[in-house]
């Protein structure tokens, strides 16, 4: 019988050769075990022939396993080749997120140290501004003291007779001359004793303040709501305040002549305004206060 051969297929067209699986081998290896136990079989049908028939049986079942257990070892190993590669590129793959993570908290610690650093060259600058400003101001301050200070010593001549004039009658003057502005005793919140517990006379900041009578100073400086102030104890026993001075001219211990300027009128302490405030006491702290107005009547000064 004639066989009619087609022609080869070429080009994108030609057909695909057939792949083999392990079943395609296992069947291979059966059929030519099958036809080993047929060539057997057409031996003859005596004992011998069986033997070598069943022998041949078992040689083809024996490849067959063998070339299965073969494909399965194969594709086991290439699973576990699979396997491994996954397992590297997830660890590859946690480690980059690792690196990342690092990377973008070591950027974020960058940014939060340059942000401190500006923020602390910010305030050092600031303060270094407001420290500037602060000597400016100690410096124009001391100036218009040094002038205020060359002013008056240029009017002493004028003032210096009227002080001497009172010392030579009495030994005692008043601290300066001007009008009473808030009266001793007079009631009100804005005291702690609840009522004034001297004199204020109304006079400018920068006018000279002088001691009422010789003595010497227990106390000069800084004293709360008074302010700068100037503590004097007298001959008799009793004290002179002078109280929110510029600043005060004389020290703690020094020996002081009726008349003497002992410091500068201000504003310093608790005041709505420049003034001098002048207090006669007992003792030297607060509380011990007694009226200026006849202490000073009492020396024969008249305000």
């Amino acid at each position: 019988m004639a066989f009619r051969v087609r022609p080869a297929l070429r080009g994108k067209h030609r057909r695909r050769q057939p792949v083999r699986t392990a079943a395609t081998l296992a069947g291979v290896a059966v059929i030519a075990g099958a036809g080993a136990f047929g060539a057997s079989a057409m031996a003859g049908p005596d004992h011998h022939h069986a033997v070598a028939t069943a022998a041949a049986k078992k040689n083809v079942l024996t490849q067959a396993a063998s070339v299965t257990g073969s494909l399965a070892n194969s594709f086991s190993a290439q699973a576990d080749v699979q396997r491994t590669v996954a397992n590297t590129a997830h660890e590859q793959a946690d480690q980059a997120r690792a690196e990342a993570a690092a990377e973008a908290k070591a950027k974020a610690a960058k940014a939060a140290a340059a942000a401190k650093a500006k923020a602390k060259a910010a305030a050092e600058a600031k303060a270094k501004a407001a420290a500037g400003a602060k000597a400016q101001a100690r410096a124009a301050a001391a100036k218009a003291a040094a002038q205020a200070q060359s002013a008056r010593a240029t009017q002493a001549p004028v003032t210096a007779a009227p002080q001497a004039k009172a010392a030579a009658d009495t030994g005692w003057t008043k601290p300066v001359d001007a009008a009473i502005g808030t009266p001793y005793h007079q009631a009100g919140s804005n005291w702690s004793s609840g009522y004034h517990t001297g004199v204020d006379f109304l006079v400018d900041s920068g006018t000279p303040v002088h001691s009422v009578a010789a003595g010497v100073v227990v106390s000069a400086g800084a004293d709360g709501a008074y302010g700068n102030d100037v503590i004097i104890k007298h001959a008799d026993g009793m004290y002179t305040l002078y109280g929110h001075l510029t600043e005060p001219l004389v020290s703690a211990g020094q020996t002081v002549t009726e008349g003497q300027e002992i410091g500068i009128s201000g504003a310093t302490g608790n005041v709505t305004g420049p003034h001098l405030h002048f207090e006669v006491r007992t003792t030297p702290d607060y509380g011990s206060d007694v009226d200026p107005i006849a202490y000073l009547a009492k020396h024969g000064v008249t305000v």
